[in-house]
């Protein structure tokens, strides 16, 4: 079978990339070895924020009394809330089988091997086409000396979908993925330690927002161990032992493995056709190609990947492109970054450190959520808004959310740097009283000596 378009993989730059070309009046198919919508919307992603929203609202409940309401003998129904999240992600399932239907697209089930550029065999099938894209994700990272079983010591995969409550975990890592599986376990009541090698939580983010994030998963109760690394994790009869190389030991029912991805890059011929890899992963140009012509690669393969939202947004200049259509190049340092536990974090721009490294002046402005009417109301004051604007341009250099809704509210800075929007141009607009957003016009305001409420 002939096409001109074939996308192996169906997560979220896989689907996008194969609906977007149907939608340009590409023949195109995608192959798929699992479910449709990948780790994203099967394991990642989707169920992950309906297990968060059930601790946000089991923790919200534990304290009904602050909201002039009593709550007695609430009793979290563990694996109800895990097949509510299962629920969730098969109906998006669907929906992507839907949309694939609506606009054309072969869906082709098994694994794919890449034979030569623009020829592709599964099982017995033999396909060929003009462009291939290559969006086959990435898995967890495990380390020499972690030992995963998938019972006791566990990736996200299986994390995901275990419904036995366990009594206490260890999770190796503070970034999103691990600070998100810590904060619905604690919601859910159990014993939670994270532990890091670096200094702080969510390395990534600018560390006064990483700082207050951990103050208040720390009032929830979840332990942190910081600032050292992990030696081996192992299973130990029904349960797990964590050695650190500082000699401490740390015991626990389970163990979460979130130390970051690895590509899934081998075993289906991309290195046989001459497809250049970098620790596994595949350097892309700014239209998605690889050096092998009509080969293109998307998402957490490449070696700029690592969020879904990247992923799609790759897939669509990639199709795009390859129908001949002029769209701008991914800006890479506009795409926003987020992680759900309560409080949010999400960033834009850059942080304080990687500015001063590049030189750039700035001026911080910063607004606090408990001077914010919507969230007293809301009982959810943690945390703040942080603004770095250019000096003496006004442009956004990097924006940073600590606090409810962080995740939502990101988006206005984001449409403010891709469109080179300055502060002034954002104290122009008029933002809606009382919300959450109202913060992030105060903490502009207050960089610029300007602000009313502080």
């Amino acid at each position: 079978m002939d096409y001109d378009l074939i996308v192996i993989g169906a997560g979220p730059g896989g689907y996008p990339a194969a609906i977007r070309g149907a939608q340009l009046g590409l023949k195109t198919a995608c192959i798929e070895k699992e479910k449709l919508g990948g780790v994203c919307l099967n394991w990642g992603c989707i169920p992950s924020k309906a297990l968060l929203k059930s601790a946000e609202l089991a923790n919200k409940i534990r304290h009904a009394e602050d909201f002039g309401l009593k709550v007695t003998g609430l009793e979290a129904d563990f694996p109800a809330v895990v097949a509510r999240s299962r629920k969730v992600s098969q109906r998006h399932e669907r929906g992507v089988a839907g949309l694939f239907k609506k606009y054309g697209v072969t869906p082709i089930f098994g694994e794919a091997t890449i034979v030569a550029p623009g020829k592709v065999k599964v099982g017995d099938q033999e396909l060929t086409c003009k462009h291939l894209v290559v969006a086959t994700g990435a898995r967890a990272k495990v380390f020499p000396g972690i030992e995963v079983d998938g019972e006791r010591v566990l990736t996200y995969r299986e994390a995901i979908v275990r419904d036995e409550k366990p009594a206490s975990v260890t999770v190796l890592g503070a970034g999103a993925i691990g600070l998100e599986f810590a904060y619905f376990w604690r919601g859910m009541g159990v014993d939670v330690t994270v532990v890091e090698g670096l200094p702080e939580i969510l390395p990534r983010e600018d560390a006064e927002v990483a700082k207050e994030c951990r103050k208040h998963l720390e009032k929830l109760g979840i332990r942190f161990v910081l600032g050292t690394f992990v030696d081996t994790a192992v299973r130990k009869g029904d349960g797990t032992v964590v050695t650190l190389k500082d000699g401490r030991t740390i015991e626990a029912d389970l163990v979460l493995v979130a130390l970051g991805i690895v590509p899934n890059s081998a075993g289906f011929g991309l290195e046989q056709i001459g497809v250049t890899l970098e620790r596994g992963f595949v350097p892309v140009d700014a239209s998605m190609r690889t050096n092998v012509p009509g080969v293109y690669a998307v998402g957490d393969l490449t070696t700029r990947g690592g969020l879904a939202h990247t992923a799609t947004r790759q897939a669509e200049i990639c199709v795009e492109r390859i129908a001949g259509h002029h769209v701008a190049d991914v800006e890479y340092d506009d795409i926003p970054s987020c992680t759900y536990c309560v409080p949010q974090v999400a960033s834009v721009g850059l942080t304080e450190e990687a500015a001063k490294a590049k030189g750039i002046a700035y001026k911080v402005g910063k607004f606090p959520f408990q001077a914010n009417g919507k969230a007293q109301g809301a009982g959810s004051p943690e945390g703040f808004v942080k603004i770095l604007i250019g000096d003496p341009h006004g442009e956004i250099v990097g924006a940073h959310i600590v606090g409810s809704e962080a995740t939502e509210m990101i988006a206005e800075f984001g449409l403010a740097r891709a469109n080179e929007l300055t502060a002034d141009e954002i104290l122009h607009t008029v933002h809606a009283h009382p919300t959450y957003s109202e913060a992030m016009f105060e903490a502009v305001a207050q960089a610029l000596g300007r602000t009313v409420h502080l």
